[in-house]
Formats: structure tokens, C-alpha cells, sequence
């Protein structure tokens, strides 16, 4: 991608509102715009990072066994109506549409999976099933805040699973637990696994914790074992070793898995015929994970005083190649470099200074830089940072691609 040709802007100083590090970076490196409070677009670099974000949840998913579905947008009033959240779910943006019929936009998708797979399940035969999506939500936030952590309209992947008794419910929940460690250690950021409550599904459920300064989210760890739980849940003791010293943080959410039960398989009479042919509900999990959370996650926890620094797997582009006094050797490099399968943004402006080509190559915090100047070339050499390091190493034309 030729950086002159890029659909991006980038800013000197972050929005007057951005109340979190990950919110001023991302609009001021051009990532993201906002276009109302709680909603926002992603441009290209934006976008790019967010479907490497979902690329590596789509593989982790798929394999422990997890179906990719895409379920609607829209769901009818009668469904919410079914579980009771039509009233109690306080963030549900509520439309009409013609004839006066009445839909809720999905927060969750509880109120269609469960018909859904009514369809499809009728024998323990069926069982488990799981089933994933990756699907726009809103939520009717009262306060919306920090950028993308908190947002009216975003992208979720959501996994439901099925299951013919608790017993293999709490065996897949815990191989859901493992994966998530992986995907966020993919993504750059250390989860803590923390216990909060259960709501009407069970007495705990778990939450997936980014420690932030900018997180909403206070939560303690207790200092004889380690368990950490979520300040709702208003322990004493702690409910692992019942010890009562505790390290406080604030960390953002950017996952969590519950085990729903029963809750929303009776409502929509989701049942399956085991071996002896009697009827018996079936028995639920569900598992999430916000991209766009994640993303801001990510920024919050890797970044530094001149901007974002990516990890290597979720970064825009492989390679940021920079061309000072536009050359032949930088076009060449930039072809053979494509060639070889790497995604490379090429800043071949001319009319920008070095030292602007520089700050905005580290406000935008791509993985690996190459910079080709009169310096380099009269080493036939190319000039390669590390973005998470100062070090430069000064590399021969003919190693790069063992260097790489």
C-alpha cells in the first residue's frame, strides 16, 4: 500500500474527550473516527487490526470444534418477550418497523439461538454443539466513555454452546478458558481470569481482565492465592482460601464466559431425547469476546510516548517502509518484499519531511520499520527498527530476507 494513497489523517493532539490512552492514539494515528457518541468508523488501518484481531479468534474457535453461523440483526419482540428481557434489559434499543411490529437490535443473541438450534437438535445424537458468530451488536449505553471501550454499536464474536449434561459443560467451558488465554496472549495483552457473578445462570460466571488505568472495572487479587474476583461480587474472603488481604486494580473487561444452564432452552422449549427416549432440556454455555474492546485493550498496554507500538501478529501492515528521497532501491524493495507474501505500507511521499515521515511511523506503531536514505544505500544496506525497541540494525540488501 502506497502511504500516499492511504485513506487516513493523522492529528498532533488527541480530541478534547479522550479520556483513555487507547481513544487519543487511535484517532490521532487515524484508525478510527467517530461519527457519534458510543459509534464509530474504522479506516483502513483501523480496519485492518480489527480482522487480525478476528482472524486469530476465528482459529482459536474453530479449533475446539466451535461452527461459524451469522445470525440477523434484527429480532422480533416476541422472542425477548419469551426470556422476559424485553422489559429488563435496560440497554435494549427498541424500533418499529412497518405495521407497527416491534424489534429489539441484538445486544446478545440468546433470543435466536435458541429457537434456532431447537430446530436442529432433537437427539443427544446432536450433542454437544457449538456454535460461533462474529456479528455487530448495540447496546443502548447510558454513558458512553474512553473511545472504543465503551461504545453504543460494536463487533462481538460470540460462541454458544450445547450440552446433554453439566458434567460436559463445565469440561467445555474450561477448554473455552484455555483458548481465551491464547487468543489475548495472540493479541499482545495478559487476561486475568477473574470470578464475578453469575446473574440468574449460576452463582459465578468469569470475566477476562486487562489491567488499565483507564479500565471501569475494579478488581481484587488476593494475595495468598491469587484468585482474582470482581469488586461486585462484595467478598470479605476470599472464596478460594477465604484469606482477606487483597491488591487492587482497575482493568477493563474484554471477555467473559458464562454457564448459562437452562435459562434459555426451557423458554423456547429447546429439548433433546437421550438414550431411554425422555425429553430433557438442554443445557447451555455461552462465551464472549469484544473486538473493538480488545483493540483499545491492546493499545492501552502497548504503547509509549510517541505512540502505538503493535504487537507483531495484529499490527496493520508487516512493515512500514520508509523512503527518504524517493529511490529506485525503496520501489524495488517494496516489489520484492510483496512478493515474498509480506503486507507493507509504503511511505513514498515526497513532499514530507523525514523527521514527519519518522513521528508518524511511530504515532501508528507498525511492527517492523525500514527506512532507505543516501546513508543507507551508500552501504547497499537497509536501515530496520523494531518498533518496541530503539535499537536500529543497519542489514545488507542481500540478508533482509534472512533477517526477517
Amino acid at each position: 500500500m502506497f502511504q500516499s494513497k492511504l485513506f487516513y489523517k493523522t492529528e498532533k493532539k488527541a480530541p478534547r474527550d479522550a479520556d483513555a490512552a487507547s481513544h487519543a492514539l487511535l484517532i490521532r494515528a487515524g484508525f478510527i473516527d467517530q461519527l457519534a457518541a458510543g459509534v464509530y468508523s474504522f479506516l483502513p488501518l483501523g480496519l485492518l487490526v480489527l480482522k487480525k484481531i478476528e482472524k486469530i479468534i476465528r482459529e482459536e474457535i474453530i479449533e475446539i470444534g466451535g461452527q461459524e453461523i451469522l445470525m440477523p440483526v434484527l429480532a422480533p419482540k416476541e422472542n425477548w418477550e419469551k426470556t422476559g428481557r424485553w422489559k429488563s434489559f435496560e440497554e435494549l434499543f427498541k424500533l418499529k418497523g412497518q405495521n407497527n411490529k416491534e424489534y429489539a437490535l441484538n445486544p446478545t443473541h440468546e433470543e435466536v439461538i435458541s429457537p434456532l438450534a431447537k430446530k436442529i437438535v432433537l437427539s443427544y445424537k446432536n450433542l454437544p454443539l457449538y456454535l460461533f458468530q462474529i456479528q455487530t451488536k448495540f447496546r443502548n449505553e447510558l454513558r458512553v466513555k474512553s473511545g472504543l471501550l465503551r461504545t453504543r454499536e460494536f463487533l462481538m464474536k460470540d460462541l454458544y454452546s450445547f450440552h446433554s449434561s453439566e458434567k460436559d459443560l463445565d469440561k467445555y467451558y474450561e477448554i473455552v478458558s484455555k483458548t481465551y488465554n491464547r487468543i489475548f496472549e495472540r493479541c499482545g495483552v495478559k487476561a486475568l481470569k477473574v470470578l464475578a457473578l453469575g446473574g440468574s445462570f449460576s452463582k459465578y460466571s468469569h470475566e477476562f481482565q486487562v489491567e488499565t488505568p483507564a479500565g471501569e472495572d475494579f478488581i481484587f487479587i488476593c494475595k495468598k492465592c491469587k484468585t482474582a474476583f470482581n469488586k461486585e461480587l462484595g467478598l470479605k474472603k476470599c472464596p478460594e482460601c477465604s484469606h482477606s488481604s487483597f491488591d487492587n486494580k482497575k482493568a477493563v473487561e474484554v471477555g467473559n464466559i458464562f454457564k448459562l444452564g437452562t435459562k434459555y432452552s426451557l423458554p423456547f422449549d429447546l429439548k433433546f431425547k437421550d438414550k431411554d427416549h425422555k425429553e430433557k432440556p438442554v443445557i447451555m454455555g455461552c462465551y464472549g469476546i469484544g473486538l473493538p474492546r480488545l483493540m483499545a485493550a491492546v493499545v492501552e498496554v502497548n504503547n509509549d510516548d510517541k505512540g502505538i507500538v503493535w504487537p507483531k501478529e495484529i499490527s496493520p501492515f508487516d512493515i512500514h517502509l520508509i523512503s527518504i528521497d524517493k529511490n529506485k532501491e525503496a520501489e524495488k524493495l517494496y516489489d520484492d518484499l510483496q512478493n515474498k507474501g509480506f503486507n507493507v505500507l509504503y511511505d513514498d511521499r515526497e513532499d514530507v519531511s523525514a523527521g514527519e515521515k519518522f513521528a508518524e511511523s511511530d504515532l501508528i506503531g507498525i511492527s517492523t520499520r525500514f527506512v532507505i536514505s543516501e546513508k543507507t544505500l551508500k552501504n547497499n544496506s537497509v536501515e530496520i527498527k523494531d518498533r518496541r525497541k530503539d535499537k536500529l540494525c543497519l542489514t545488507k540488501f542481500s540478508h533482509i530476507f534472512q533477517t526477517i
